[in-house]
């Protein structure tokens, strides 16, 4: 598996993970609980946002990366 398939692969993975936080921050009736998971979103927006940004650079840099 190359760089590229794999940094792909945790934006997946992490875009996964944002989807089930946004379903458990709408179904909690705990405020205490439903800002804890607002929070975890913030961080993982943040790490998406770094994520997305070095794939297009690989894409950018290594053409062969480009649509994996």
């Amino acid at each position: 598996m190359t760089v590229g398939s794999k940094v792909k692969q945790a934006v997946s993975n992490l875009k996964g993970i944002k989807s089930t936080l946004e379903v458990y921050t709408l179904q909690t009736g705990d405020e205490e609980t439903s800002s804890a998971y607002k929070e975890a979103l913030v961080v993982i927006n943040e790490v998406l946002n770094d994520l997305e940004k070095r794939v297009q650079t690989l894409e950018l840099e290594e053409p062969q990366f480009k649509g994996l």
